[in-house]
């Protein structure tokens, strides 16, 4: 459950994020207060993720999937440019964020 709350945190992450390129500096409401609403739930699922999952890693693939996903939602509206280098990287990202998920983090060492 924490790495479902992760991801749909990070995705929410894109929406605040997006949001945030179309307040025309805090000038707009409806972009602002999809931002603020956002942008407090991902800080929510982050907060509640990195209860269960140690916080390097869950900021790792907050920020990594939330990245991607901007820039993944710009290409595809028209606001940003496809080239094979920034698919390149973004696939880095995605590859980086699937390997936080796979690998045992260590053992927590036992309390003195």
């Amino acid at each position: 459950m924490p790495w479902i709350v992760l991801m749909i945190s990070a995705a929410l992450e894109a929406v605040w994020a997006t949001a945030l390129g179309h307040t025309d500096g805090f000038t707009r409401v409806v972009p602002i207060l999809l931002f603020l609403v956002a942008l407090a739930l991902s800080m929510a699922g982050l907060g509640f993720a990195a209860k269960h999952i140690p916080i390097s890693t869950a900021y790792a693939v907050w920020t990594g999937t939330g990245a991607a996903l901007t820039v993944t939602w710009a290409v595809l509206t028209g606001e940003e440019t496809a080239t094979a280098v920034r698919l390149l990287l973004l696939g880095g990202i995605v590859a980086a964020v699937v390997g936080l998920k796979l690998i045992k983090p260590p053992p927590t060492p036992a309390p003195r």
